[in-house]
C-alpha cells in the first residue's frame, strides 16, 4: 500500500502545520493510501504544536511588563534524556502580543517573561529547554531574560537548546530586525548601540563572547542572552526533525508533501522546505518525490523548483481569496491530485 508523509510548516495567519498535515494525510487515505503526520517548525511559532507534549500555562511578564498567559510543553524523556520543556519566546514576547508597536514600544519591550519561562520549566523538572526563537517583539539582546534568571547558575543542571533559523550576529540584530518591529531609524540606532554595552555585561559577568557567534543575533538577540545563560545554538529543522524522527519516518515514504506560507529562496536555507528536500534527497535508495504545497511562491521557482520536488501556489492556481478562505480544502485537492499521478 503507497505511503506519503506530510510534513509542512505552518502557513502563517491561516492554517497550522497540524492542520496542513491533516488536510494531506486525509486526502491520501482517502485514495487508499496510508499517511503519517508529522507538522514541522523551523524552530518558529509552531514548535510547540510541531513537538506535542503536555500543555502547561505559567503566568509572566509580557513585553511591555503586563502578565501574559504563556503556554510551554513537556515532553517525557527519551534516549536517556530526562523531561524535555519546550517553549515558544513569542508566548511571553512576541508580536502577537505587541501588534502595533508605537512611541518607544520596540525599545521597552523586553524577554523578561522568556526568562520566568525557563525556571519554570526548570522547577517542573526538565532535564531539558528547547527554545523557538521565531515571533520576537523585542530588541533587548535577551537582557531581561538574563536579568530573570540571574546567571547561568540557576541553570547549570539543565541542557538549553535554542532553536533558530537565522545566523545573524548579535550586534546586527537591531539593523536587520529593528524596522520589522516598529523601530524608527533612530530607536534602531540606539538598539543598535544599547546591544554593544550588553554584549559588554555579558562579557564581564559570565566572560562569554556573544558577538562572535553565529545566530545570536536571532529574536532581537535573545539567542545571545540565552548562550551566556549557557546555551548551544542549533538550527531548528534540524532539531525538530531529530526529535520527531522525521528521517526514520520518510524511510518508506512513496510521497513526502510539505510546505509553508510563501515559499521564495530563503525557504532553502534552513526553513522547513528546504529541510525536508533534503532529508529526501538523502535517503538510501531512490529518493521519494516531494510535493511542496505553498499559500503563494516565487514565479522563478515556480517556474523551475528544485530538483525533485513539485511546486504549487494555492494563490497561483484559485486566486488569493480562495487561497486564504479555503486552504485545508484546497490542500486536500491539491493532495489528492498528486496521490494519482505519484502512485507507485
Amino acid at each position: 500500500m503507497p505511503h506519503l508523509v506530510a510534513a509542512p510548516d505552518k502557513f502563517r495567519g491561516t492554517v497550522s502545520a497540524a492542520e496542513v498535515a491533516a488536510a494531506a494525510a486525509a486526502a491520501a487515505r482517502r485514495a487508499g493510501w496510508t499517511a503519517d503526520e508529522v507538522p514541522m517548525s523551523d524552530g518558529g511559532e509552531g514548535l510547540l504544536d510541531a513537538l506535542g507534549g503536555t500543555r502547561r500555562t505559567s503566568t509572566v511578564t509580557g513585553p511591555l511588563g503586563q502578565p501574559v498567559e504563556a503556554e510551554w510543553r513537556m515532553l517525557a524523556g527519551t534516549g536517556g534524556q530526562g523531561p524535555t520543556a519546550v517553549i515558544e519566546m513569542s508566548r511571553a514576547a512576541g508580536r502577537a502580543l505587541l501588534p502595533r508597536p508605537t512611541g518607544d514600544d520596540p525599545v521597552r519591550a523586553g524577554t523578561a517573561g522568556v526568562g520566568q519561562l525557563l525556571l519554570a520549566a526548570r522547577d517542573a523538572g526538565a532535564r531539558r529547554i528547547v527554545v523557538g526563537c521565531g515571533g520576537s517583539a523585542t530588541t533587548d539582546g535577551g537582557l531581561g531574560a538574563f536579568e530573570a534568571v540571574g546567571s547561568p547558575e540557576p541553570l547549570r543542571e539543565v541542557d538549553l537548546v535554542v532553536a533558530s533559523d537565522v545566523t545573524t550576529p548579535f550586534l546586527d540584530a537591531a539593523a536587520v530586525f529593528g524596522p520589522q518591529k516598529g523601530a524608527t531609524p533612530a530607536q534602531v540606532d540606539a538598539l543598535g548601540r544599547r546591544l554593544a554595552d550588553i554584549a559588554a555585561r555579558y562579557r564581564h559577568d559570565t566572560g562569554v563572547d556573544v558577538t562572535g557567534v553565529p545566530g545570536a543575533g536571532a529574536a532581537g538577540g535573545l539567542a545571545g542572552g540565552l548562550v551566556a545563560l549557557g546555551a548551544r545554538l542549533e538550527p531548528g529543522f534540524a532539531l525538530v526533525a531529530g526529535l520527531v524522527g522525521l528521517a526514520d519516518r520518510m524511510r518508506r515514504a512513496d510521497l513526502v508533501v510539505t510546505g509553508e506560507g510563501h515559499l521564495d529562496p530563503p525557504s532553502f536555507h534552513g526553513k522547513v522546505p528546504g529541510g525536508v528536500l533534503e532529508l529526501a534527497r538523502a535517503r538510501p535508495g531512490a529518493p521519494p518525490p516531494v510535493l511542496c504545497i505553498a499559500g503563494g511562491a516565487d514565479r522563478a521557482l515556480l517556474a523551475a523548483p528544485p530538483d525533485g520536488m513539485e511546486v504549487v501556489s494555492l494563490t497561483a492556481r484559485f486566486g488569493r481569496a480562495r487561497a486564504r478562505g479555503e486552504t485545508a480544502a484546497l490542500i486536500g485537492q491539491v493532495t489528492a491530485e498528486a496521490v494519482a499521478r505519484f502512485c507507485p
